[in-house]
Order: structure tokens, then sequence, then C-alpha cells
């Protein structure tokens, strides 16, 4: 499945939701206008808010709420983005120069400020649910702060577990396509079972899509994104965990020595690299992400059959085997 062809099977309502997104970003600051137009050329699949308007379609009928709970979710993505690039010292995303490797660590955090209050102004503007639309957003950017906290912690650590890992992308990356797939079947007055489903939906394909980047993080992507970026971060992710539990309780101690001391011992990254490899981590974290689409998958069950439903289910295994 392309994601373009999901932009184009939504039509107008796709139309709407650009229209609006570049409205919404738009200002007479003309270094921070500038800004906002090279992101906008160099943005990513904008799959959120195709998700998000294709539960509002597939839960009811598309409201003016359903074309801003869409850009609000991409402008909330986008301003985690500019301060992951400061947090992580990112010189590159999406094959192109960070907005913090052009100008600076310091407007890069203003200008995702920027996109994070235009974000809940958005939400603030659904007039008809306002402060459920507000409760779902906001519980989202604590979760994301949490996240990235609790990352931080266990990076210093070094003693991730498997369930630390899953709140960690729980709160980073599910969180956010839980709210997308709540607020678009908020935004259309779903009934409740169908509200669930999608919710559930969210969550299990969230988790779906970080387990695949950090599969492509061992193995590289289509961008040609260098491999092991995570392990320079002192990032624990399921390949590694997945190894562990190939390894005695003395080796997983010293593997786990190694990645702490990374910053200090570069050439730790490659070995630990290599034996996540050599023991199959990858394909352990392969089959759990092919237990989160299935979950996803299962959880539409209760909607009814249309082509939305159809493209939902696809998404979902779109996921699985993206390459980038």
């Amino acid at each position: 499945m392309d994601p373009g062809q999901i932009r184009q099977f939504l039509g107008d309502d796709w139309t709407r939701a650009e229209a609006l997104f570049k409205e919404t970003l738009h200002s007479d600051v003309a270094r921070l206008d500038k800004t906002n137009c090279y992101i906008l050329e160099n943005r990513g699949k904008m799959l959120r808010p195709a998700l998000s308007l294709l539960v509002s379609r597939a839960c009811g009928k598309p409201s003016e709420e359903s074309v801003k709970v869409a850009v609000a979710a991409e402008l909330l993505h986008n301003a985690t983005l500019l301060h992951d690039d400061v947090l992580d010292d990112g010189s590159l995303r999406r094959g192109v120069p960070t907005v913090a490797s052009m100008i600076g660590t310091k407007p890069s955090v203003l200008i995702g400020d920027f996109w994070l209050v235009k974000a809940m102004k958005t939400v603030l503007d659904c007039t008809r649910h306002t402060r459920q639309m507000a409760d779902l957003f906001s519980k989202t950017v604590l979760d994301l702060v949490q996240g990235e906290m609790l990352q931080m912690e266990k990076a210093a650590s070094g003693d991730t577990t498997e369930e630390d890992y899953l709140q960690i992308i729980y709160y980073k990356t599910a969180s956010l396509f839980e709210t997308v797939c709540a607020g678009a079947a908020l935004s259309v007055d779903a009934p409740e079972q169908y509200a669930a489903a999608v919710s559930e939906y969210g969550r299990q394909l969230g988790l779906a899509f970080q387990i695949k980047d950090d599969i492509l993080d061992y193995e590289g992507d289509a961008l040609g994104k260098p491999v092991g970026a995570d392990l320079r971060e002192r990032k624990i992710t399921l390949p590694l965990l997945g190894a562990l539990k190939k390894v005695d309780a003395l080796q997983e101690a010293r593997i786990r020595q190694m990645v702490c001391d990374i910053p200090s011992q570069e050439e730790n990254s490659r070995a630990v690299a290599g034996m996540v490899e050599s023991l199959q981590g990858t394909r352990y974290a392969a089959l759990r992400l092919e237990e989160y689409v299935s979950g996803a998958k299962d959880a539409l069950h209760p909607l009814p059959d249309s082509e939305e439903k159809e493209l939902l289910l696809r998404f979902a295994d779109y996921c699985a085997y993206r390459t980038i």
C-alpha cells in the first residue's frame, strides 16, 4: 500500500486538511515562516492525518472537527520531531538536514513550541467536543514527555526490560496513534463500540509502527539512514531485548554494560549490533511486530464493512512491511 493512495482516496477531505495545515502554520515573522515552509517541503508521509480522516470515514461522515483533528495530529507529531532532533543531536531527518543542524538548537526548540501551541489551538477550535478533544491531546502530550524521560532514565541505567520498552513506545508513539483514532471517532459522534474499536486499533498500530522503526534501526532503511543510531544513544530496543533472551545472566550483564559504555567506547555499538544479528534479535522483534499488527486488525471487527475499513486493514500491513 502506498500512503499516497490513501490521500488520493480521501479526496476533498484531504484537500481541506492540507489547506488548514498550511494556513495554521503561517507567521508574519519571516524566519519562522521560512523555516515552516522548509519543514512543509520536506515533510514525511503524513500518515497520522491520513489515518485520522480514514477512521472518521470508517465510523461516520467527516465533519470540520474531523479535519481539525487530522491537522492537530500532524502539528503535534512534527513538534515532537523538532524537539527530538535537539535531544538526540540529530543532523538528518527524512534524508535532509534537520532544523536544529541548520539554524541551531534554540530556534528548533522555539519552532517546536510554535507547532505544539498551534496543535493545541486547533484542538480547542473543535467547538462541539472541546473538552473531550483537549483531554485526549493533553494526555498524549503528557505521555510524550513521560516517554522521553523514561527513555533517558533507562538509557543511563542500561536496565531496560521488555515491559519498560513497551511502556516507552506506548508513551512516545502509540499514544498519539490512539488519540488520532479516538479523536476521529469523536468528531463524527461514532457509537461507543466503534470508538473503542478504533482506539484499540490505534494503540496496537502505534506499537507495531515503533517496533518496525526499531527493526529498521538495525537493518537500515530506504533513505540510507545510518544503522545503529539507537545504540549510539544507548537505547535498548526490542531487537536487542530479543537477543538477550538467548544468553545467560552473566553475558546479559556484560552486554548491557557494553551499551552503557558506548559514549566512551564507540566500537561497542558495532559489537552489540553484530551480536543482535547473530542471535536473530530482529527476527524476535519481527514476530512480536506481527502480533501487534494482528491485534490492530482484530480490533476493527465491530466496524461495518467498507472501503475505509479495508484500507485501515491494509494500513496495518504497511506498518509491518514498510522499508522506511
